[in-house]
């Protein structure tokens, strides 16, 4: 039987300042500042301090995950050289983009189902973890909030661990998504800063083309993930005022469209394997998201080995992914995560979920692109390529590559040859580029006047 007591006097014993925790850090340090809306505040804040007053103090690396923050981490904004701090992404986010453009960030390539094996090893463990947790609870937990992912991969592979306290951080229930104060090394209390919030773009009218032909495709009883933007949103609040029923929720990343699923009464799980769930590793969206979560036992958080792992997927009938991208080539290779040879964004969890939607029983996969984007001088460019750009990054393989989706129609790519690719793909592409696709097409040798289809 616990005694309150002794967990209390535990947590007396391990609370420390902030000042203290920067104290510990010392030169050639890696450290994990946690990830999402639970990245380290008090400890960030207090080692900017100190590598300002310590010249000394060198050689530090400091890794985030899916950073989401209302500003840059302190210990970047004091602008300290290179060789005294440096910064690591495996989620490119905003901050970290801007980041790597003063070069001080760099992307750490991952499969988000299996990054909770990378941390134990050889030269990727931590010195320190830190990141923010709800109040502990009267049996020593502390709440992870709307953040699983690999969170306890990070924290077993930590030689030190400390949680950073936050009375404003919503208990997300689900599995795995606690630490109790025995796995603890130091606690921090701050002023309990609000959580950081995403504001999605307005959808555009290509969006909405785009969100009309995949629901077309989604039918009651399906299990849909969203990935990141407006267009998957846009696919969700869709939803929403559609008539399809008994819509399930297993995704990577929990959006407000979920929320507008289950306000409309669409959202139910009740055809899923996990029935009753709705299955994430990660949260980010507005207050009233965070405040959906609290406590709410139909919002389930687990870890990624488990929610993006495509053997999981699998098992669940009728599910959809939509995930959205930079550029796709006539080969039915997908472009997410740069432009050129700028990084833009991450791997995350894309590849995971189109291998496991296609084989799941009923299931599809959706990758969208806008046909075209302009550049800021104005001109117009197609974002479907003959070859991708140089330095332009493959997030999905053509071979795991099932619909494609523009504005201007949907096209299953799955056991076509080069030449049906190559067709399928111009037909979906901007009518202005069209013809100069099929010259390219078939300068690659790729395409032949044998088409089927008609422009």
């Amino acid at each position: 039987m616990y005694d309150i007591s002794l967990i209390h006097s535990e947590y007396k014993d391990k609370l420390i300042t902030e000042d203290f925790a920067a104290n510990l850090v010392k030169s050639n340090y890696r450290m994990n500042f946690g990830l999402g809306t639970g990245c380290s505040v008090y400890l960030d804040r207090a080692l900017a301090k100190r590598i300002q007053q310590d010249e000394l103090l060198r050689g530090l690396e400091i890794q985030t995950e899916i950073a989401i923050r209302n500003d840059y981490l302190e210990t970047y904004k004091i602008n300290a050289p290179v060789d005294r701090v440096r910064f690591y992404s495996s989620h490119f986010f905003n901050q970290d983009r801007v980041m790597q453009q003063n070069g001080n960030c760099w992307y750490v390539p991952i499969l988000f189902n299996e990054e909770n094996l990378y941390w134990g090893l050889e030269g990727n463990t931590f010195d320190i973890c830190a990141f923010q947790v709800a109040p502990m609870d009267k049996y020593g937990n502390f709440n992870f909030g709307p953040i699983n992912a690999d969170l306890h991969g990070i924290i077993k592979n930590s030689k030190i661990v400390i949680v950073e306290v936050n009375e404003k951080m919503p208990i997300a229930l689900g599995y795995e998504s606690h630490i109790n104060i025995s796995d603890i090394n130091y606690i921090i209390e701050g002023e309990n800063p609000d959580l950081a919030t995403i504001e999605h773009k307005s959808a555009t009218e290509d969006d909405k083309r785009i969100s009309e032909f995949i629901v077309s495709q989604i039918g009651n009883n399906a299990t849909v993930q969203l990935g990141v933007g407006a267009l998957p949103n846009c696919v969700g609040r869709m939803l929403a005022d559609s008539d399809i029923k008994e819509i399930g929720a297993h995704s990577e990343m929990l959006v407000d469209a979920y929320m507008d699923l289950y306000n409309a009464g669409i959202l139910t799980n009740n055809k899923r394997t996990d029935k009753g769930l709705s299955v994430y590793t990660f949260a980010g969206g507005s207050k009233e998201l965070y405040d959906f979560i609290d406590d709410n036992p139909i919002c389930c958080s687990a870890p990624v080995d488990y929610v993006n792992n495509p053997a999981n997927i699998a098992k669940i009938d009728n599910f959809m992914s939509i995930n959205g991208c930079i550029g796709i080539d006539l080969y039915g290779q997908v472009c997410s995560e740069s432009v050129g040879f700028r990084n833009v964004s991450g791997t995350g969890g894309q590849l995971d979920f189109v291998q496991g939607a296609f084989r799941s029983k009923g299931g599809k996969s959706f990758i969208c692109c806008h046909s075209t984007r302009k550049l800021k001088n104005g001109q117009k460019v197609s974002l479907i390529h003959p070859t991708l750009p140089p330095g332009s990054i493959v997030t999905t393989p053509r071979a795991a590559v099932n619909y494609v989706v523009t504005e201007y129609g949907a096209v299953n790519l799955k056991g076509k040859s080069t030449w049906q690719r190559a067709e399928m793909l111009i037909s979906i592409a901007h009518p202005d580029f069209r013809a100069e696709l099929i010259k390219e097409a078939e300068k690659m040798g790729i395409w032949r006047n044998t088409s089927k289809i008609t422009y």
